[in-house]
């Protein structure tokens, strides 16, 4: 049975590493639904956010296949229920939007949105939630007119309180080594 997992990567600053990350996905046959890349809370270290659609057999393997690269320090998986997570939508729309500005004003507000673009041929328009408000405010917003819309991957934070601090802490602790440049 496919389950929902959000697969959270920390590793070194290194040309190359997010392409072999998702290589061990296609050699799986696996399809990421969402990735994001971005600095973590340590400097140095940065963070990938992948979420799949596997088997928590499949997600095990995963982690620990990703484990095994040499800049990674470390990998885990968690279900929804774990995190806290949001997205961010932008949809630009015809300035034809603003002729119905009673409705256009009311859909934003209900779906607390903010328009953060205006010009005389288009408005641009700012959601940050989960998918499932983020493509209702999409079907509410079809109707004056979708120029684009952009969708940004997951981020997510653990519910767990064990901060990544303390994990690299173990890591250094069991394997030995120093971690120079993550030590503040």
């Amino acid at each position: 049975m496919k389950t929902t997992y959000t697969i959270s990567i920390f590793t070194e600053d290194t040309i190359g590493l997010l392409n072999r990350i998702t290589i061990i996905f296609t050699r799986r046959h696996i399809n990421i639904q969402s990735i994001t890349a971005s600095e973590s809370e340590v400097k140095g270290i940065y963070r990938y956010t992948i979420v799949v659609a596997v088997s928590t057999e499949t997600v095990i393997k995963l982690v620990k296949q990703i484990d095994k690269q040499i800049e990674v320090l470390k990998a885990f998986y968690h279900l929804n229920t774990e995190i806290i997570s949001r997205e961010i939508a932008l949809f630009k729309l015809s300035a034809e939007a603003l002729n119905q500005n009673e409705l256009f004003t009311k859909i934003v507000n209900n779906h607390h949105a903010k328009i953060v673009s205006l010009s005389s041929d288009y408005v641009v328009v700012e959601k940050t939630g989960d998918e499932s408000e983020i493509l209702n405010l999409f079907k509410n917003l079809e109707q004056f007119g979708m120029l684009e819309y952009a969708r940004s991957g997951l981020v997510a934070v653990t519910k767990p309180m064990k901060t990544l601090t303390t994990y690299l802490k173990e890591l250094e602790n069991n394997s030995k080594i120093t971690i120079k440049h993550f030590n503040n």
